[in-house]
Parts: C-alpha cells; structure tokens; sequence
C-alpha cells in the first residue's frame, strides 16, 4: 500500500494548522473567560466621573484623586490589593484606565461598551507574546493585560478620548 502524508493534519504544519496553535488557543480562550468574568465593578471607560464615585462607593474602597493641569486621576484600592487608576478629561470623561495587583479587575465593567472592541478584534489587531500578555489594538480602542506569578497589569484607552496635551505614556 502506497499513502502519502497529508501534511495539512501533521502537527508539525506551523502555527495556525498545528497542535500548538489549537493549544493556545484554548488556554487564551479560557484565560478572556475567567478575565472577563471576575471581580467588583469600577467605572467605565467612555463615561462620565459619576460613575467613578458610584463604584468607590459600591467597593467601599479607597479613593485618592490626583489633579493635574490637563488631566485628574482617581486611584481606588481594594482590600484585596488591586489599585484602578481611571483617568479623566476635563470634560470628566474616563479616558483611559490601568491597573494592577493580584487579579485583573471585571473587565466588562471596566469597558463598557469597548469590550465589543476586545471581544471582536481580528488576529491582525491581537498581539499575544508567550509570557508577555495580550495587546489588541484597534482604530479606536486599546487594551493589553500582562499577568506573571499572582501579578496582573494592564491597561485600556480610546487614543479619540485623549485631550490633546496627554500622552499616552501617561498611562504607564
């Protein structure tokens, strides 16, 4: 009997055809599950300051606001050690938010409306780096979360909600 290999089911075919591909992708599956359905409610990315003060309250975790020339931060720690800095135009909307601690944050509350843009991003806009984390950048929305060893950090903004003399590396 003569067989010839079909080298499309070999698992050696390369990234998108092989074992490992499918293994990443089940655990980065898994891992947007577990993100998107954990811990309390903060503000919103996109929405307006009263949400900020809503959540401290609902948290009943510590808020520290920083007011700066262009731009005012409200950092909020929780009891459990997660720090959420939203950031926020003078026009009072949350343009941008971080954090950091051992868990990552409800990121469905922490997007809003935004996380369509997570939910939906194309392999083109969805950088993921082996013990790196995730970036997804698209026209209008950008996130990236990193998590090594009980440690998680990560980031969102909307570069159109940004005023004009912030950087992003604000944010940092």
């Amino acid at each position: 009997m003569n067989r010839e290999l079909n080298s499309s089911l070999s698992p050696a075919t390369g990234l998108r055809g092989g074992i490992f591909f499918h293994y990443i992708r089940t655990v980065l599956t898994i891992s947007l599950v577990l993100i998107l359905g954990t811990v309390p409610a903060w503000a919103t990315l996109g929405e307006s300051e009263a949400s900020v003060t809503t959540d401290q309250q609902h948290m009943k975790s510590e808020d520290r606001v920083q007011t700066f020339q262009a731009y005012k931060v409200h950092e909020l720690s929780t009891a459990n050690g997660v720090t959420v800095r939203e950031y926020l135009s003078p026009q009072g909307s949350v343009f941008g938010i971080t954090w950091q601690g051992r868990s990552t944050p409800d990121v469905n509350q922490l997007l809003g409306t935004y996380v369509n843009n997570l939910q939906t991003a194309t392999p083109a806009q969805t950088k993921i780096q082996r013990r790196r984390g995730i970036t997804v950048k698209t026209n209008d929305f950008v996130y990236s979360n990193f998590c090594r060893m009980r440690m998680c950090r990560g980031s969102a903004y909307v570069p159109a909600l940004i005023p004009s003399n912030v950087s992003v590396e604000v944010m940092r």
